[in-house]
């Protein structure tokens, strides 16, 4: 039985591979949309995004005194870059400027008002953010003063030492509460899920209208009056199929290592898994749809509606983590949801092998049982 199911595969991997259109759409196709989606995506942050540095011109004369010096501190204390000038004529173009007046140190200890100008050139709620961020660093240093004139000693340079010295009274200790989450974009989301999506598409499509054409052909017909029995023909054609969706995803990984710099992290054998047990429920589908389909823009409609609806609802267009609870919740229903969120769990949250298990269950149990229907529904005629 092995035997002619193994020559049955054979002869479907090379009807395959004789045709253009698979090369096109199993081999081509899903590298240019990895281009397009992941180039598309990649500034909206993931891993291939960088933070830019967050900075500010800051104008201290050279009269400004140690407080101006005790102002940038705290600016940079939160969390600004500061690019210090002795005059404002000297920020040049800087989207955002501090200017500080002359004699700032001199004022502000004779307590006379002292004014800090902040420009920015654009608005909104980064404008609202810098303006916080300034406020806090010249107030806090405006209760340093306080502090050290209630202690009675003159508010000087080492006086700001002595006081940066002194143990808080209280503090904060901040923990993690559990692994950050950031949903994957650019090509980290991209790769995997163009990958999944033409799988599904290719072995749905490709596997359907093969089976289509052979029974309208009669060439089904003729094999039945062969010593190759039912089940052999069936096995043989699921595996030539399975054969083709891994051929596809063995070579859309190296693409997108080699082309996107695409890093499947530590547990690459879990990865293969559970993409060979997407591939093998692809290839029952593949398969069944066939036994189903009476004409091939039966196999090919279904098979394009259906690929494209649960890639967008498995969240392999974007990262399913994004969408609302609802939509996370259905999902993790659907096969490409399943696949997808392996891929999420191992590839960017690093979550361990383990972590996957009821994913891989969930797809073997699924091929195995679509793979039944079709060995059941599959006629000759």
């Amino acid at each position: 039985m092995l035997r002619r199911a193994l020559f049955i595969a054979v002869k479907e991997v090379n009807f395959f591979f004789r045709d253009r259109e698979t090369y096109i759409w199993s081999f081509v196709m899903p590298v240019v949309f990895m281009y397009f989606i992941g180039t598309v995506t990649s500034q909206y942050g993931g891993g291939a995004s960088t933070t830019p540095v967050d900075r500010i011109a800051v104008a201290a004369p050279k009269d400004a005194g140690f407080l101006a010096d005790q102002l940038v501190e705290r600016l940079e204390q939160n969390g600004l870059k500061v690019d210090r000038k002795d005059s404002a004529d000297a920020l040049g173009n800087a989207s955002r400027r501090l200017i500080l007046p002359e004699k700032f140190t001199d004022t502000a200890l004779r307590g006379e008002k002292t004014v800090v100008k902040l420009h920015r050139k654009d608005e909104g709620l980064a404008n609202d953010f810098d303006q916080f961020r300034v406020a806090r660093a010249v107030y806090t240093v405006l209760a340093d003063v306080v502090v050290c004139t209630a202690s009675g000693a003159p508010p000087d340079k080492a006086a700001f030492e002595r006081l940066h010295k002194m143990p808080r009274a209280v503090t904060l200790e901040v923990q993690q509460a559990g692994k950050r989450k950031q949903p994957p974009t650019g090509f980290e989301q991209a790769v995997p899920g163009i990958m999944i999506m033409f799988t599904m598409m290719s072995l749905l499509a490709g596997g359907s209208v093969s089976l289509v054409v052979e029974r309208r052909q009669g060439l089904l017909k003729r094999l039945a009056s062969t010593p190759i029995s039912r089940g052999e023909l069936f096995a043989g054609k699921w595996a030539g199929r399975l054969v083709l969706g891994t051929a596809q995803i063995v070579f859309a990984m190296i693409a997108g290592a080699v082309l996107f710099g695409m890093r499947w992290g530590p547990d690459l054998p879990m990865i293969l898994l559970v993409l060979f047990a997407f591939g093998a429920l692809c290839a029952s589908f593949g398969v069944l749809l066939g036994n189903l389909a009476r004409s091939e823009g039966q196999g090919i409609g279904v098979s394009v509606l259906t690929t494209n609806v649960i890639s967008a609802l498995g969240g392999l267009w974007w990262p399913i983590e994004i969408t609302p609870r609802w939509m996370q919740s259905l999902a993790l229903c659907l096969p490409t949801g399943w696949a997808m969120d392996a891929m999420h769990q191992l590839i960017t949250f690093r979550a361990g092998a383990a972590a996957v298990c009821p994913q891989l269950a969930a797809l073997a149990i699924s091929a195995a049982i679509v793979g039944w229907l079709g060995a059941r529904t599959f006629r000759y005629q």
